[in-house]
């Protein structure tokens, strides 16, 4: 129950599904959690349930697409806690389902402000924090679809694709200061979301989710907590040999 105890994590996007449960896991394992999200009501229910179970947790709301925002967060949540170890950029959009000749820019630009440069603000901004306290670990919340393609979301791919090399390159970068960045890449997981299209679905949810199922090698969708427990091991110091490396959470999907 300690393999992050006495650390700090922010996480972004931690209101729900795979947000959520770092948060949830974190906490559990130790760590103190700085819970950020657009939804306050979300985020603040991860809060009273972390700290339903003895952990210490604080909500604040961010919108990762705003400098200023993460700027501010970043250095209340420092106070709060009196420091940082671990940022997890979860927070991320799917955006338009179109061919990209028919994506309106401000369609494709809405995309990479919350999914780059949301990852590229909350780096910039938390790196001091990391290295003030003599090191950390940043863990990006990829895709299977920064590995391969689809013929689907468009500006989502290209989203994932480049928080993957985004990674590689702090990773280098920062090496030094003992600060370890890897990206994470998960297949189909039933979240909130994922649900919600499923429900959507004309062929119902259950078909959905079948669907879904038949994608993965293993047989199934995945779960929150497997990409959750993922967070948890490369925030831990069981991983410190592990940088700039890609963690794969996929039932087998690129496998094939």
């Amino acid at each position: 129950m300690d393999r992050v105890k006495d650390k700090v994590a922010l996480v972004t996007g931690g209101g729900k599904g795979i947000g959520k449960s770092a948060c949830l896991l974190l906490a559990r394992e130790g760590a103190a959690v700085a819970v950020t999200d657009i939804d306050e009501e979300a985020g603040r229910e991860v809060v009273e349930e972390i700290r339903r179970e003895g952990g210490k947790a604080e909500f604040y709301r961010l919108d990762v697409s705003s400098e200023e925002e993460v700027k501010e967060v970043m250095a209340a949540a420092a106070d709060k806690f009196g420091k940082i170890d671990i940022l997890v950029n979860n927070a991320g959009i799917a955006g338009v389902n179109k061919p990209t000749d028919q994506i309106p820019a401000e369609e494709w630009d809405k995309v990479i402000k919350v999914n780059i440069n949301g990852v590229f603000f909350c780096t910039k901004h938390a790196v001091p924090y990391l290295k003030k306290a003599g090191g950390g670990s940043i863990i990006n919340l990829s895709s299977i679809y920064g590995l391969v393609g689809a013929p689907d979301l468009p500006a989502y791919h290209a989203s994932k694709g480049a928080v993957r090399l985004m990674s590689k390159t702090d990773a280098l970068l920062y090496a030094g200061d003992n600060i370890r960045v890897n990206s994470i890449h998960p297949g189909y997981i039933w979240t909130p979301l994922v649900e919600e299209l499923g429900e959507q679905s004309p062929d119902g949810k259950e078909a959905f989710r079948r669907a879904l199922d038949a994608k993965h090698p293993i047989g199934h969708v995945g779960e929150p907590d497997d990409i959750g427990y993922g967070v948890v091991y490369l925030a831990s110091d069981e991983a410190a040999f592990i940088t700039g490396s890609e963690l794969v959470i996929d039932g087998g999907y690129t496998a094939r």
